[in-house]
Protein backbone atom coordinates (compact mmCIF):
# COMPACT_ATOMS: atom_id res chain seq x y z
CA UNK A 1 0.00 0.00 0.00
CA UNK A 2 2.99 2.52 0.28
CA UNK A 3 2.72 3.28 -3.31
CA UNK A 4 -0.29 5.32 -3.45
CA UNK A 5 1.27 7.15 -0.26
CA UNK A 6 1.62 10.81 -1.62
CA UNK A 7 -0.76 10.81 -4.15
CA UNK A 8 -2.39 14.62 -4.69
CA UNK A 9 -4.97 15.60 -6.06
CA UNK A 10 -5.91 19.83 -6.84
CA UNK A 11 -9.26 21.45 -6.74
CA UNK A 12 -9.52 25.27 -7.89
CA UNK A 13 -13.08 27.00 -7.21
CA UNK A 14 -14.85 30.23 -5.70
CA UNK A 15 -16.29 30.22 -2.68
CA UNK A 16 -20.06 30.85 -4.04
CA UNK A 17 -21.94 33.16 -1.89
CA UNK A 18 -25.42 31.29 -2.92
CA UNK A 19 -24.29 27.89 -1.93
CA UNK A 20 -22.99 29.25 1.12
CA UNK A 21 -26.73 30.87 1.56
CA UNK A 22 -28.75 27.32 0.62
CA UNK A 23 -26.14 25.26 3.25
CA UNK A 24 -27.57 27.95 5.71
CA UNK A 25 -31.34 27.33 4.92
CA UNK A 26 -30.60 23.22 4.17
CA UNK A 27 -29.63 23.54 8.19
CA UNK A 28 -32.57 25.43 9.28
CA UNK A 29 -30.51 28.38 10.70
CA UNK A 30 -31.67 31.43 12.16
CA UNK A 31 -31.17 35.14 11.05
CA UNK A 32 -29.52 36.09 7.60
CA UNK A 33 -27.46 34.25 5.59
CA UNK A 34 -23.90 34.60 4.82
CA UNK A 35 -22.65 37.15 1.92
CA UNK A 36 -19.64 37.93 0.25
CA UNK A 37 -17.32 38.99 2.23
CA UNK A 38 -18.12 37.16 5.34
CA UNK A 39 -15.75 34.45 6.70
CA UNK A 40 -17.29 31.07 5.62
CA UNK A 41 -18.72 29.56 8.20
CA UNK A 42 -16.27 26.43 10.14
CA UNK A 43 -16.81 23.19 8.13
CA UNK A 44 -18.76 24.84 5.18
CA UNK A 45 -15.71 24.08 3.01
CA UNK A 46 -17.00 20.82 2.43
CA UNK A 47 -19.53 22.00 -0.20
CA UNK A 48 -16.86 23.46 -2.50
CA UNK A 49 -13.78 22.03 -4.28
CA UNK A 50 -16.47 19.18 -5.21
CA UNK A 51 -15.47 16.56 -8.09
CA UNK A 52 -18.03 15.73 -10.73
CA UNK A 53 -17.40 12.35 -12.52
CA UNK A 54 -19.62 10.67 -15.55
CA UNK A 55 -22.20 8.67 -14.43
CA UNK A 56 -20.71 5.60 -16.29
CA UNK A 57 -18.01 6.18 -13.57
CA UNK A 58 -19.43 6.15 -10.54
CA UNK A 59 -20.43 2.02 -8.61
CA UNK A 60 -23.40 0.51 -7.65
CA UNK A 61 -23.39 2.55 -4.27
CA UNK A 62 -23.75 5.56 -6.77
CA UNK A 63 -20.06 6.94 -5.80
CA UNK A 64 -17.11 7.47 -8.04
CA UNK A 65 -15.47 4.18 -8.20
CA UNK A 66 -12.08 3.91 -6.78
CA UNK A 67 -8.97 2.58 -8.69
CA UNK A 68 -7.82 6.88 -9.30
CA UNK A 69 -7.07 8.96 -6.96
CA UNK A 70 -8.27 6.60 -4.44
CA UNK A 71 -6.86 2.81 -4.58
CA UNK A 72 -9.26 0.57 -5.50
CA UNK A 73 -8.92 -2.16 -2.19
CA UNK A 74 -11.40 -4.81 -3.96
CA UNK A 75 -14.60 -3.50 -0.47
CA UNK A 76 -17.72 -2.03 -2.05
CA UNK A 77 -19.08 -0.14 1.00
CA UNK A 78 -17.74 3.19 2.08
CA UNK A 79 -18.18 5.08 4.98
CA UNK A 80 -17.17 8.53 6.22
CA UNK A 81 -15.08 7.84 9.97
CA UNK A 82 -14.28 10.50 10.79
CA UNK A 83 -11.72 13.40 10.90
CA UNK A 84 -9.75 16.04 12.54
CA UNK A 85 -9.86 19.72 11.50
CA UNK A 86 -8.01 22.73 12.06
CA UNK A 87 -8.86 26.45 11.19
CA UNK A 88 -5.64 28.51 10.63
CA UNK A 89 -7.55 31.71 9.38
CA UNK A 90 -10.96 32.97 7.54
CA UNK A 91 -11.67 31.83 4.42
CA UNK A 92 -13.96 34.61 2.84
CA UNK A 93 -16.90 33.75 1.02
CA UNK A 94 -16.63 35.36 -2.63
CA UNK A 95 -12.93 34.22 -3.14
CA UNK A 96 -11.17 31.94 -5.61
CA UNK A 97 -9.38 29.25 -3.54
CA UNK A 98 -7.74 26.04 -3.67
CA UNK A 99 -8.08 22.90 -1.85
CA UNK A 100 -5.51 19.84 -2.13
CA UNK A 101 -5.79 16.46 -1.22
CA UNK A 102 -2.86 13.77 0.23
CA UNK A 103 -3.16 10.60 0.75
CA UNK A 104 -1.63 9.92 3.96
CA UNK A 105 -2.51 6.64 4.91
CA UNK A 106 -3.84 3.27 3.66
CA UNK A 107 -4.39 0.06 6.08
CA UNK A 108 -6.01 -3.55 5.68
CA UNK A 109 -6.86 -5.33 8.57
CA UNK A 110 -9.58 -7.38 9.59
CA UNK A 111 -12.44 -6.91 11.30
CA UNK A 112 -15.14 -8.96 13.77
CA UNK A 113 -17.51 -8.46 10.24
CA UNK A 114 -14.15 -9.34 7.71
CA UNK A 115 -11.97 -7.26 5.98
CA UNK A 116 -11.66 -3.54 5.91
CA UNK A 117 -9.65 -1.27 4.43
CA UNK A 118 -8.62 2.54 5.95
CA UNK A 119 -8.14 5.09 3.63
CA UNK A 120 -6.52 8.98 5.38
CA UNK A 121 -6.98 11.75 3.69
CA UNK A 122 -5.00 15.05 4.59
CA UNK A 123 -6.84 18.17 2.93
CA UNK A 124 -5.29 21.69 3.08
CA UNK A 125 -7.76 24.82 1.46
CA UNK A 126 -6.26 27.95 1.18
CA UNK A 127 -7.37 31.55 0.02
CA UNK A 128 -5.67 34.71 -0.87
CA UNK A 129 -3.78 34.89 2.55
CA UNK A 130 -2.62 31.65 2.41
CA UNK A 131 -3.66 28.53 4.38
CA UNK A 132 -6.84 28.89 5.77
CA UNK A 133 -7.90 24.86 6.97
CA UNK A 134 -6.10 21.65 7.29
CA UNK A 135 -8.20 18.71 7.91
CA UNK A 136 -7.50 14.50 8.06
CA UNK A 137 -10.25 12.87 7.36
CA UNK A 138 -10.85 8.72 7.80
CA UNK A 139 -12.60 6.82 5.03
CA UNK A 140 -13.59 2.97 5.76
CA UNK A 141 -14.33 0.12 2.98
CA UNK A 142 -15.72 -3.18 4.26
CA UNK A 143 -17.45 -6.33 2.93
CA UNK A 144 -21.66 -6.09 2.41
CA UNK A 145 -22.94 -7.56 5.10
CA UNK A 146 -24.08 -10.99 5.75
CA UNK A 147 -27.18 -12.81 6.86
CA UNK A 148 -25.58 -14.72 9.37
CA UNK A 149 -23.05 -12.36 11.10
CA UNK A 150 -23.34 -11.73 14.52
CA UNK A 151 -24.86 -8.50 16.15
CA UNK A 152 -23.10 -6.60 18.30
CA UNK A 153 -24.95 -4.21 20.85
CA UNK A 154 -24.73 -0.34 20.32
CA UNK A 155 -22.27 1.30 22.38
CA UNK A 156 -24.08 3.91 24.45
CA UNK A 157 -24.26 7.49 24.78
CA UNK A 158 -22.52 9.58 28.05
CA UNK A 159 -24.40 11.64 30.14
CA UNK A 160 -23.57 14.56 31.83
CA UNK A 161 -23.98 17.43 29.42
CA UNK A 162 -24.35 20.78 30.31
CA UNK A 163 -26.71 21.65 27.53
CA UNK A 164 -28.14 19.79 24.77
CA UNK A 165 -30.49 20.30 21.54
CA UNK A 166 -33.11 18.22 19.28
CA UNK A 167 -32.85 17.98 15.45
CA UNK A 168 -35.13 16.21 13.24
CA UNK A 169 -34.07 14.97 9.77
CA UNK A 170 -36.44 14.68 6.85
CA UNK A 171 -35.77 13.00 3.24
CA UNK A 172 -36.04 16.49 2.00
CA UNK A 173 -32.96 17.68 4.06
CA UNK A 174 -31.07 14.94 3.63
CA UNK A 175 -31.33 15.51 -0.76
CA UNK A 176 -30.85 19.00 -0.40
CA UNK A 177 -27.74 18.16 1.65
CA UNK A 178 -26.83 15.58 -0.61
CA UNK A 179 -27.01 17.87 -3.81
CA UNK A 180 -25.13 21.23 -1.79
CA UNK A 181 -22.08 18.53 -1.91
CA UNK A 182 -22.49 16.67 -5.04
CA UNK A 183 -22.99 13.48 -2.79
CA UNK A 184 -24.06 10.64 -4.57
CA UNK A 185 -24.56 7.91 -2.10
CA UNK A 186 -27.52 5.89 -2.60
CA UNK A 187 -27.72 5.21 1.10
CA UNK A 188 -28.84 8.86 1.72
CA UNK A 189 -32.00 8.55 -0.93
CA UNK A 190 -32.48 5.18 -2.07
CA UNK A 191 -34.29 3.44 0.39
CA UNK A 192 -34.66 0.06 -0.99
CA UNK A 193 -31.02 0.19 -1.87
CA UNK A 194 -30.32 1.35 1.94
CA UNK A 195 -32.38 -1.45 3.58
CA UNK A 196 -31.79 -4.46 1.03
CA UNK A 197 -28.29 -3.96 -0.27
CA UNK A 198 -26.11 -2.41 2.61
CA UNK A 199 -28.54 -3.71 5.73
CA UNK A 200 -29.58 -0.53 6.95
CA UNK A 201 -32.92 0.22 8.95
CA UNK A 202 -33.31 3.43 6.76
CA UNK A 203 -32.02 5.72 4.97
CA UNK A 204 -28.83 7.16 6.57
CA UNK A 205 -28.43 10.93 8.29
CA UNK A 206 -25.03 11.99 6.22
CA UNK A 207 -22.40 11.42 8.83
CA UNK A 208 -20.47 14.82 7.51
CA UNK A 209 -24.43 16.88 7.85
CA UNK A 210 -24.41 15.55 11.41
CA UNK A 211 -21.01 16.39 12.31
CA UNK A 212 -21.40 19.94 10.56
CA UNK A 213 -24.14 20.31 13.16
CA UNK A 214 -22.66 18.95 16.13
CA UNK A 215 -19.67 21.67 15.15
CA UNK A 216 -22.35 24.49 14.62
CA UNK A 217 -24.20 23.83 17.91
CA UNK A 218 -21.01 23.40 19.90
CA UNK A 219 -20.01 26.78 19.16
CA UNK A 220 -23.39 28.38 19.22
CA UNK A 221 -23.96 28.85 23.11
CA UNK A 222 -20.41 30.40 24.19
CA UNK A 223 -20.53 31.99 20.69
CA UNK A 224 -16.93 31.45 20.27
CA UNK A 225 -15.56 29.97 17.49
CA UNK A 226 -13.23 26.55 17.54
CA UNK A 227 -9.35 26.29 16.60
CA UNK A 228 -9.84 22.66 16.29
CA UNK A 229 -12.43 20.28 15.85
CA UNK A 230 -12.36 16.21 16.22
CA UNK A 231 -15.28 14.01 15.69
CA UNK A 232 -15.79 10.26 14.75
CA UNK A 233 -18.86 8.48 13.82
CA UNK A 234 -19.55 5.48 15.87
CA UNK A 235 -23.35 4.13 15.05
CA UNK A 236 -25.40 4.82 11.71
CA UNK A 237 -28.42 7.16 12.29
CA UNK A 238 -31.71 6.96 9.75
CA UNK A 239 -33.67 9.83 8.66
CA UNK A 240 -36.94 9.04 10.96
CA UNK A 241 -34.98 9.46 14.11
CA UNK A 242 -35.02 12.60 16.28
CA UNK A 243 -31.03 13.00 17.50
CA UNK A 244 -29.98 14.92 20.57
CA UNK A 245 -26.71 17.24 20.47
CA UNK A 246 -24.87 17.14 23.89
CA UNK A 247 -21.98 19.01 24.92
CA UNK A 248 -20.31 18.94 28.17
CA UNK A 249 -18.40 22.11 28.33
CA UNK A 250 -14.79 23.00 29.83
CA UNK A 251 -12.36 26.11 30.04
CA UNK A 252 -11.26 25.97 26.33
CA UNK A 253 -13.70 24.11 24.24
CA UNK A 254 -16.24 21.17 24.83
CA UNK A 255 -16.45 17.52 24.73
CA UNK A 256 -19.25 16.77 22.20
CA UNK A 257 -21.44 13.97 21.14
CA UNK A 258 -24.99 12.90 19.60
CA UNK A 259 -27.19 10.04 20.85
CA UNK A 260 -30.36 8.34 19.25
CA UNK A 261 -33.92 8.15 20.28
CA UNK A 262 -32.70 5.04 21.74
CA UNK A 263 -29.94 6.15 23.93
CA UNK A 264 -26.86 4.89 21.43
CA UNK A 265 -24.26 6.87 20.77
CA UNK A 266 -24.33 8.12 17.20
CA UNK A 267 -20.74 10.36 16.85
CA UNK A 268 -18.37 11.75 19.40
CA UNK A 269 -16.33 15.25 18.98
CA UNK A 270 -14.23 16.97 20.81
CA UNK A 271 -14.13 21.12 19.95
CA UNK A 272 -11.45 23.66 21.01
CA UNK A 273 -11.88 27.04 20.85
CA UNK A 274 -9.93 30.08 19.59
Amino acid sequence: MSEFIGRTQRFADRIDPWKAEALHHTLDLDGDAPTAGDALPHFWHWIYFLESRPIRDLGRDGHPTTGGFIPDLGLPRRMWAGSRVEFMRPLPIGVEAERIATIAKVEQKTGRTGPLAFVTIQYEVSGPDGLCIREEQDIVYREDPKPDAPTKAPALAPSGETRRQEISYTTNKLFRYSALTFNGHRIHYDREYAVNVEGYSGLITHGPLIAQEMLTFGETSPGRPAKRYSYRAVSPAFDFETLTYCAADNTGGADLWVKGPDGRLIMIGEVTYI
